[in-house]
This record gives structure tokens, C-alpha cells and sequence, in this order.
């Protein structure tokens, strides 16, 4: 027997003990979390920079205080979140109660990234234990330091049987999806995201899968051009662009397209200074790897650089980078860039855009930059997405009362807050009829009953 199935069957025997439903033990487990959290911030803030190069204000920012505060949510919230849902019940089944409950999967796998390994590793895991599951949790091998500082943390809180990790690279990943889990949560490209969908399709587990994709950026002419330009230039540069929501490419109306451009430069230099490859604020690419697929989309574009361009290989870093002059077909286009370059695409109007984005596939992430209510209602409606921001980026996802997920290519199924502890439960209904009477209306012989039936179910 593997390592993976003597921890599964380990996980298996202690869910069916009933312990990791017990309410006070969820709550119990969550603050356990928190503790640890806390306990070991510095820690995770060191390995976010070795990883990442990322400042401790952008690593508290982007992972270390949004899993705080989404604990602090759940721990809230969960006792009101767990009651029992009594809904109505049709009149021909007199006397009954009709009841929803939520029950855990079991033992769930959660395969987190590299991009925002403390975040996304811990945000699902807490949905996990708030609906009562044991979980086995992956984190990517390319975030070395993050994966270590999360697997001490956890195993010095949690018993395998409840909570393992597993650490290593492509073949522990092939290993583990060969095993039957009661549930697979998955965070990585769409093309991981198929794999791992194949693989839980030959036992039928469902998943949720957070992919990625082209997110789009629409300004119009009426937008807050000052503003669109350094909330744009901060969303996509965040995390040197790794970011699966940031803006991917600019579709600015042609009016407005030089304002923007000449701000967004000014807010690049003002937010990375003048030699951005020197400024230890600034994160770095993930791995050589990632570094080069980048460096060709470079070099292999067919516009104009209007800033940036220039990259350290020694150092992995890229300069925040804006693009014109493209076309369509261009590299840049061709996939999600997933690192600091931005295209900008000059559009003339509304409809145009909107017969683009419809020919495409349903982009993680969509912002809009306008003051114009018929606009920001047409995008809304004509246009398929998984979430985004009206006059801002990014930030849509630090609210934990809104569910974030995809759709279509994007992923599937969404989480945060309350959203995390459905995704982890699934429900159950009970009706539960009365024993003081017993109409015989259903029973055979049935007789001339058919129009009255036909009444009753109306």
C-alpha cells in the first residue's frame, strides 16, 4: 500500500467516526488554523519573498491577511451557516416537514498553485474543515519555500487523518489523481484543469476547478482616465502580473487611448521607480522556466513597446511592460500572459467590443471602466465571465461574500466565505412525514382518481 492510499484509508475510518462534523470541532479546528496563521506570519512573509520576491506589505496583502480575515468569517458565521434549512412541503404530502440538511464529501484533495501558494492553499482549506471533510492538501512544487512553511504549519496541527500534505512534483501529482477522493478542488491553467478533470471523471468525483484565461479590460470615453490608469497599472502588476485575475489586455475607446497610455506609464514609474529590475518591491517570475515563455512573447511580438521591456535573467524579473500596435493574432494574444505585459487595443464602440469578447472564451475576469449606466449594463449582460469590477481590478476577490469561480474555460463552481463551506458540503433532503394520519388517496386500487390528483397538482 502507497503512502496516499494508507492516508486515505487513515481519513476514511476517522470521518466515519463522525468527529470532523461535530460542530464545536469545526469551530474548534478553524481557530486552530488561525493560531497558526498568526503564529507563523513571519515565516510565510520570508517565503513569499524567497519565492516571489514579494514585499511583506504585498505578501500580507494578497495572502496572509485575506486567509485571516477569511477565517475570522467563518468562524463567525458558521453556526448560522450550518442550520438545517426547513423549506415548504405540497399539500398532498400532509402532514410532513421537508428539511435541507449539509453534509461533508469525506476526504477531499485541494491542489493549490505557485502564484499565491499561502492564499490558495489555505482559503479552500478552510471551506474544507468548516464543512466537516479530511483533506488532503497539494501545494505546487514550484513555490519550494511556501510549500515547506505550509506543510510545517499543518503538521504541527493536525493529524494526517485529518489534514495531510504532500509535497514533491509532477509524479506525486500523477500518484494522487490516480486515487479515489470523495471530492477534488483545483486551482492551476485550464490545461492542468482538463487533466485533472479526466482523472476525476473514472470515479465520478465532482470538482471545482479555478482556472484562468484572457480577462479583459474595457475604458471607455467617459471613464476617470487618472483613475482607470493607476488602478489598471496596480491590478496587473501585482505579483509581476501572476496573477490568474489580472487584466490581461486593454480594450480602451479610441479617444481616450493616448490619456491612458501616458498615465499608465506615469503610474508604472511612480509605483516601480525608474529602474524597476532594482526595486526589491517589485516581484520576480515564479522559475526560469516561466521566465523564457515570457522572454519569447517578447521577443516574438509584433507592436510597439510604449514602456518597459527590459529583464533580468539572473534575477528573473521583467519590467512592467505595456504593448500597441498589435493585432489580434499577435503571441500575446495567442494565450493568458500571466506575467507584467499588458497589450492595449483601440477600439470605436461598444458593439465592437462586445462581438469580440462573445467570439472568445468565458474570460476568470472582466472590468469596466466607465461613468456610463447603459455601458456598465450592457457588459454585464451580453457579456459571460466569472466576476470583475466596475472602476476598479482585482479587488473583487478580497470580499468574501462574493463567490469567486469561472465559467466555461475558466472553471467551474466557486468558493470564498459562505460560498467555501457549500462548495465542501453538498445537501441533503429529509422529509419526514406524521404518523397521526394517513390519507389513502395514493394507495391502490386508484379507482377515478385521476382528475383530483390532476387538481392536487396544480
Amino acid at each position: 500500500m502507497s503512502e496516499i492510499e494508507e492516508i486515505l484509508e487513515a481519513q476514511h475510518k476517522y470521518f466515519y467516526t463522525g468527529e470532523t462534523k461535530k460542530l464545536a470541532f469545526r469551530i474548534a479546528m478553524l481557530k486552530r488554523l488561525e493560531e497558526a496563521v498568526i503564529r507563523h506570519e513571519k515565516e510565510l512573509l520570508l517565503a513569499l519573498q524567497k519565492d516571489l520576491a514579494k514585499a511583506p506589505f504585498e505578501g500580507y496583502e494578497t495572502e496572509v491577511g485575506i486567509v485571516r480575515r477569511e477565517l475570522a468569517d467563518t468562524i463567525a458565521h458558521l453556526k448560522q451557516w450550518d442550520k438545517p434549512k426547513r423549506v415548504g412541503t405540497p399539500i398532498v404530502h400532509f402532514p410532513s416537514v421537508s428539511t435541507i440538511y449539509r453534509e461533508p464529501y469525506g476526504s477531499v484533495l485541494i491542489m493549490s498553485p505557485w502564484n499565491y501558494p499561502v492564499q490558495l492553499t489555505l482559503i479552500p482549506l478552510i471551506g474544507a474543515i468548516a464543512a466537516g471533510n479530511c483533506t488532503v492538501v497539494k501545494p505546487s512544487e514550484y513555490a519550494v519555500h511556501s510549500a515547506k512553511v505550509l506543510a510545517k504549519l499543518l503538521r504541527e496541527i493536525f493529524d494526517e487523518k485529518y489534514v495531510a500534505v504532500l509535497l514533491g512534483g509532477r509524479a506525486v501529482n500523477e500518484a494522487v489523481l490516480k486515487e479515489r477522493f470523495d471530492y477534488i478542488f483545483f486551482t492551476g491553467s485550464p490545461a492542468v484543469g482538463s487533466v485533472v478533470m479526466e482523472a476525476a471523471a473514472k470515479h465520478l468525483t465532482p470538482v471545482t476547478l479555478e482556472l484562468g484565461g484572457k480577462s479583459p479590460c474595457i475604458v471607455d470615453k467617459t471613464a476617470d482616465i487618472k483613475r482607470a490608469a493607476r488602478r489598471i497599472v496596480w491590478g496587473k502588476f501585482l505579483n509581476a502580473g501572476q496573477t490568474c485575475v489580472a487584466p490581461d489586455y486593454v480594450l480602451v475607446q479610441e479617444e481616450v487611448k493616448e490619456p491612458l497610455l501616458r498615465k499608465m506609464k506615469h503610474y508604472i514609474r511612480k509605483m516601480y521607480r525608474d529602474e524597476p529590475l532594482l526595486n526589491p518591491e517589485y516581484p520576480k517570475i515564479i522559475n526560469e522556466k516561466h521566465f523564457n515563455r515570457l522572454k519569447k512573447m517578447l521577443l516574438e511580438q509584433d507592436g510597439e513597446i510604449i514602456t518597459g521591456g527590459r529583464m533580468d535573467a539572473d534575477t528573473l524579473k521583467i519590467e512592467p511592460t505595456l504593448l500597441a500596435g498589435l493585432t489580434g493574432r499577435s503571441k500575446v494574444m495567442q494565450e493568458e500572459i500571466f506575467g507584467p505585459v499588458l497589450p492595449v487595443f483601440a477600439y470605436s464602440d461598444l458593439a465592437e467590443v462586445i462581438r469580440i469578447l462573445q467570439k472568445k472564451e468565458k474570460p476568470l475576469a472582466l472590468y469596466l471602466f466607465t461613468r456610463n449606466s447603459r455601458v456598465k449594463k450592457t457588459v454585464i449582460s451580453k457579456v459571460n465571465f466569472g466576476g470583475g469590477c466596475i472602476n476598479d481590478t482585482i479587488i473583487h476577490l478580497s470580499n468574501e461574500k462574493l463567490p469567486f469561480g469561472g465559467a466555461g474555460n475558466s472553471g467551474m463552481g466557486a468558493y470564498h466565505g459562505k460560498h467555501s463551506y457549500e462548495t465542501f458540503s453538498r445537501e441533503k433532503s429529509i422529509m419526514e412525514k406524521g404518523n397521526w394520519l394517513d390519507i389513502p388517496f395514493r394507495y391502490p386500487p386508484y379507482g377515478k382518481r385521476l382528475p383530483l390528483l390532476k387538481k392536487l397538482l396544480k
